[in-house]
């Protein structure tokens, strides 16, 4: 079973989370490993160029505003008050700081990336605006090492692209969602090495690892589309898991 009591999976999270922004430097790890657990893996690996990470901003915020962009997309990802949201990849927080006024002071934002120089800015901006509903962390590429059964949110947008073992990334993403959660997915239709990930790759390398694909439509506004995903499961075992061999247009 992957429900838990409501008390007690608000707890776990705001342990996890590590409090308010009093974690959100860095100092510590939120989620704690121990050397000797044993690994899953090995995963199989992507078919497909991966594209660089190059910058913590995809593109001016004002711009981005002017667009309605984080409007839109948070409207059509259904996200509300007193959701727990993670932002993943968030660079200089632009969709981190829209979230957390979104989810509200009942909700939680985690804002997560795997640079270390724009995790301490983003932290830095998030105790400079007081967000006291948002942690930062830093992450890892092939694991967000996010608390289970915990999110009713999970966003990526535009660095789906980047991320070099895909299969293993969203393997260990799956536990992570609530039982009605979604992953929500903001991309470009074009090549991965473009900076983009092609619709039917990204539906098949999420399918792959026991997700369903819930919805998918254009999304000009954000720079491409908008696709969601639901862990439907059975999550296969890192073996069974069979990898996308797929021409890219």
């Amino acid at each position: 079973m992957r429900r838990r009591g409501p008390v007690l999976a608000a707890a776990a999270l705001f342990i996890a989370l590590g409090g308010a922004v009093a974690g959100c430097d860095g100092s510590k790890p939120l989620i704690q490993q121990h050397d000797d657990e044993e690994q899953p893996g090995p995963f199989p690996a992507a078919d497909r160029p991966v594209a660089d990470v190059v910058s913590s901003r995809w593109s001016n915020e004002d711009a981005r505003d002017r667009l309605r962009e984080a409007d839109q997309v948070m409207n059509r990802a259904k996200i509300r008050p007193g959701m727990t949201v993670a932002d993943i990849g968030a660079g200089e927080g632009y969709y981190t700081v829209r979230l957390a006024q979104r989810v509200g002071k009942n909700g939680r934002v985690l804002a997560e990336d795997i640079v270390a120089a724009w995790r301490d800015r983003l932290a830095e901006r998030v105790s400079r605006e007081r967000l006291d509903n948002v942690s930062v962390r830093l992450g890892e590429p092939a694991d967000p090492k996010l608390p289970p059964d915990s999110f009713d949110r999970v966003m990526m947008v535009h660095m789906y692209h980047e991320i070099e073992q895909p299969y293993e990334f969203l393997w260990r993403l799956f536990p992570a969602l609530k039982k009605d959660g979604l992953v929500v997915v903001v991309d470009a239709d074009r090549r991965t090495k473009a900076h983009g990930t092609p619709p039917a790759l990204l539906k098949c390398e999420f399918e792959a690892v026991g997700f369903t694909q819930v919805s998918f439509e254009n999304m000009p506004s954000a720079g491409g589309y908008l696709a969601t995903f639901q862990a439907t499961g059975p999550r296969p075992e890192p073996g069974a898991i069979r990898p996308c061999r797929m021409q890219e247009n």
